[in-house]
């Protein structure tokens, strides 16, 4: 079953493995019956109630997406069904991330957005800010988190990290310095960028209190997920100038977009593109199938999360 259309060639190579059906987000009982897997593009949310009532035959809940906050774990495990992700997106995710830096700290956007106005003189009298130098922190040094210390450091950035666990390994290979506590990292960093899951310890882990600790003119970069962060709280934070910008790929209530974020010269804006290559999403349709094709013929996919 799928959550939705996907493209045709996906769908044919699908169909090479077993009878797919399209079911939505409201498959009714008829449409379920007998179906092994459920294949959910990550912006499609997989609820309790919708877990409860898949057939007692399907056993694998395969996700298009590098996380799984869309579907719930534990009514999953209770079942029974395995979990599985498509990790196959950190460099294009840290390209973003990177790019999201430099655009923000530089102000591409407005500048951009005066020249297309015929402004030539608003644009080029703005000011930005230097990224080469500067203290970066990462929240998150899992495979995206690397990726994007490793541009940094072209960048000649002085780099931090910080996360539920040390990585030695990293630290040796990336020059970069673990801070055991979040509050650290914040008061440390010129430009902190978000790459860590969303779960239920870290949902608003950026709220007013974690934002006041933040550099003062700081740059915060979130291409991890939206609710990372309070977005009411970084409105307020943008607006008496304790942060010097934003640049945001994922939002607390997308598709809908904080509407006071809009008005930010000093704020960067994308829908949600951190993997948005032709290369990536091929990757992750690849990834998919093969974990598709891993459950059927061994009982397990190469990405269980449960």
């Amino acid at each position: 079953m799928l959550s939705r259309q996907l493209p045709e060639m996906f769908t044919n190579a699908l169909g090479q493995v077993g009878e797919v059906r399209v079911a939505g987000e409201h498959p009714d009982e008829t449409l379920m019956e007998g179906a092994t897997i459920y294949l959910a593009a990550g912006v499609d949310p997989v609820p309790a109630d919708l877990i409860q009532r898949f057939p007692p035959e399907l056993g694998l809940i395969a996700n298009i997406a590098t996380g799984t906050d869309n579907i719930d774990l534990k009514a999953a495990a209770q079942r029974g069904i395995a979990v599985s992700n498509t990790p196959v997106v950190a460099e294009d995710t840290a390209d973003l991330a990177m790019a999201l830096m430099l655009a923000t700290c530089r102000k591409l956007s407005f500048c951009e957005r005066a020249l297309r106005m015929g402004d030539w003189e608003l644009g080029a009298a703005t000011m930005g800010s230097r990224v080469h130098g500067k203290t970066l922190g990462i929240v998150g040094m899992g495979a995206i988190g690397q990726a994007v210390a490793q541009r940094a450091a072209g960048f000649d950035m002085n780099i931090l990290y910080h996360g539920p666990n040390r990585k030695p390994d990293a630290e040796a290979e990336l020059d970069v310095q673990y801070r055991a506590s979040l509050p650290e990292l914040l008061a440390e960093s010129d430009i902190v960028s978000l790459n860590c899951p969303l779960t239920e310890d870290s949902l608003h882990l950026l709220d007013a209190d974690a934002l006041g600790q933040m550099k003062p003119g700081a740059i915060l970069i979130n291409t991890g997920r939206g609710p990372l962060i309070d977005e009411n709280a970084l409105v307020k934070a943008l607006e008496s100038g304790q942060l010097g910008g934003a640049g945001l790929d994922v939002f607390e209530f997308e598709p809908k977009v904080t509407p006071q974020l809009l008005g930010f010269d000093n704020v960067t804006l994308v829908p949600h593109i951190g993997s948005a290559t032709a290369e990536c999403r091929t990757d992750m349709a690849l990834r998919a199938f093969a974990n598709i094709q891993r459950f059927l013929t061994e009982g397990s996919p190469l990405d269980n999360c449960v």
